[in-house]
């Protein structure tokens, strides 16, 4: 079992949860996620998000990581314009914040 922040995720039942409430993912949108939380607090390059998740040493899309965090956040509740969750560095890649982040209203 991985757990960040209010996430839990379970690698061997590819199962996953905000809290109490049971987050059902794609197996693409779990891969991602998985990706991310085993390395919560670094930095994964959308390089190595392709080749781990997609299994693709190129991009197919630009946009295929996007569209697909794009539905990861929203499920998980992380507002992209003030994200708490995974952050986007830009240039670099993503990362999977091991604290809340977010400024307070």
């Amino acid at each position: 079992m991985i757990e960040v922040q209010e996430i839990r995720l379970d690698p061997d039942q590819r199962r996953t949860w905000r809290g109490d409430e049971e987050i059902v993912l794609s197996r693409k949108e779990f891969d991602l996620l998985h990706l991310l939380m085993a390395h919560a607090g670094e930095i994964v390059s959308r390089e190595e998000l392709m080749l781990e998740v997609w299994h693709t040493t190129f991009f197919t899309s630009s946009k295929t990581i996007d569209v697909h965090l794009g539905w990861v956040r929203r499920k998980l509740g992380d507002d992209s314009r003030n994200p708490h969750l995974i952050t986007t560095i830009r240039g670099q890649g993503l990362r999977f914040e091991t604290e809340d982040l977010r400024t307070p209203n």
